[in-house]
């Protein structure tokens, strides 16, 4: 019952991530005005924002113009869900499941983001850095440092791939870098380095397969950083107990 509960939550949570993943870019205010239809710009009643079902019930149509209404809203609810669900497995009801929760719903934002607009606004990359740093000042002086040898790291090496390629990867993969960083410390940031690298080698090998991308094509970086810095958070620890054991 309870990891219903924690679903549901999730729900919620992605609806409003939603709002952000949309007016972030657009720089516009995340409160004001209230959920519209952006296309026929209709205030939304209640009823047609509950998560999933609204969707599933309007059959993907604004109630008001008939429009289609995007699959990125029922998908990043039920994923955002699902994120719950997982980091509420691995830590239950803790300071860590709120530290781990916030770090989570950061890398989906700044992932959509970048995936959809192919750029990572520094308007919540710089504040996530700051509370990984918070975060781990409430952990002891040993994560503190962890922290600071993470976001170091991570800084120095994405500065050294954007000076060696020459824009091959952006300034927001920097940022968003060190705000990953902040919360994972060294080795868990090494961790993501090397998914992420594995990530975005397999989907652009599919996706020039498939010929959605040249072989010259840039591809957002973002999510797979995002992924795999997710996956270092929940797993990483246990995939170092494997490696130094093995």
């Amino acid at each position: 019952m309870i990891y219903i509960a924690v679903f549901i939550f999730g729900l919620i949570i992605g609806s409003f991530l939603n709002v952000v993943i949309y007016r972030v870019p657009r720089n516009q205010s995340i409160i004001n005005p209230p959920s519209h239809c952006p296309h026929c710009n209709t205030k939304l009643k209640w009823y047609d924002m509950i998560p999933l079902l609204s969707y599933i019930i309007l059959k993907g149509k604004c109630r008001y113009c008939e429009t289609k209404i995007s699959f990125q809203y029922p998908l990043v609810e039920f994923l955002m869900g699902i994120t719950f669900v997982i980091v509420f497995q691995k830590f239950g009801w803790s300071f860590q499941f709120v530290k781990w929760i916030i770090f989570a719903v950061l890398l989906f934002v700044t992932g959509a983001i970048d995936l959809i607009e192919g750029v990572i606004p520094d308007v919540i990359v710089v504040p996530g850095l700051i509370t990984g740093v918070i975060f781990s000042i409430f952990n002891g002086k040993s994560s503190f440092l962890q922290s600071i040898y993470g976001l170091l790291f991570m800084a120095v090496f994405f500065l050294i791939i954007i000076l060696l390629t020459r824009g091959g990867m952006g300034w927001g993969d920097l940022t968003l870098g060190i705000m990953i960083g902040s919360f994972l410390g060294f080795k868990l940031s090494l961790i993501t380095l090397v998914f992420s690298f594995i990530i975005g080698a397999i989907a652009g090998l599919i996706l020039i397969v498939l010929r959605k991308k040249g072989r010259k094509d840039a591809i957002p970086f973002g999510p797979f950083l995002s992924i795999a810095a997710f996956v270092a958070s929940i797993y990483g620890y246990r995939i170092l107990e494997i490696y130094y054991f093995r």
